[in-house]
């Protein structure tokens, strides 16, 4: 018992320098490598630890290479834009003055509700509460708000469309049917396969996104008595 616990001090001590000299982003905002570079660190450290067959120096061998391949990867990365652009990833603008760019969410393997479920995280709820949307390349959302924004919406808007297609669960919650929607969505000059993005609140504000099109805020017709 004690040569474990001796073993798993030496290799937590170990795990400690080594992530303190890979700096502070490898915590909070790690690209691509160096997320693989920490599981296959997190994971090489605990064999040692409990198994006494494998001697204690193999454990702390193995931390230190992956450490240098990181200061590799990472003087690699620093030496010119191409370089970076392959190891980490480049910005994907996402929404623009015209909307939701579905291209750039396809070449990131994004979906529209995933989109949704980042801004929410932020505190915006409607696809128009931002002029621009960046995912970066550690995954995360930078955001520049919408000026006229509504700053305490009084309803959550619902995804009816994504993508040019109909979500039937989310259709049952403001109690329509598909034919209305599709009478609506024909009314305004789109069809069901050209629309990108419909989502709609409790007071009827839709937010309309056809394709190669700029976005609208229409008012969708509710029925008698629906509100959420």
């Amino acid at each position: 018992m004690l040569v474990i616990f001796v073993r798993t001090l030496i290799i937590f001590l170990v795990l400690v320098v080594v992530m303190r000299i890979m700096g502070k982003r490898q915590i909070g905002e790690m690209q691509p490598f160096e997320f693989i570079v920490t599981l296959i660190i997190a994971d090489l450290a605990c064999i040692p630890m409990a198994d006494l067959s494998i001697p204690l120096i193999y454990g702390v061998a193995a931390v230190l290479a992956l450490f240098l391949l990181h200061q590799l990867f990472t003087l690699i990365e620093q030496s010119g834009s191409l370089p970076k652009k392959i190891l980490s990833g480049t910005p994907s603008v996402v929404i623009n003055k015209n909307g939701v760019d579905m291209n750039e969410l396809k070449k990131n393997n994004l979906g529209l509700d995933d989109l949704i479920e980042s801004m929410r995280s932020q505190g915006y709820f409607s696809l128009d509460d931002l002029d621009y949307a960046i995912f970066e390349s550690n995954g995360k959302l930078s955001a520049l708000e919408n000026s006229e924004r509504e700053k305490t919406p009084s309803s959550m808007p619902i995804l009816l469309v994504n993508n040019g297609k109909l979500l039937g669960k989310n259709l049952k919650v403001i109690n329509d049917d598909e034919e209305n929607l599709k009478s609506f969505i024909k009314e305004i000059g789109g069809t069901l396969k050209t629309t990108e993005a419909l989502t709609i609140d409790g007071n009827g504000r839709a937010y309309f996104k056809k394709k190669n099109e700029k976005f609208r805020i229409l008012q969708f017709p509710l029925r008698q008595g629906v509100k959420w």
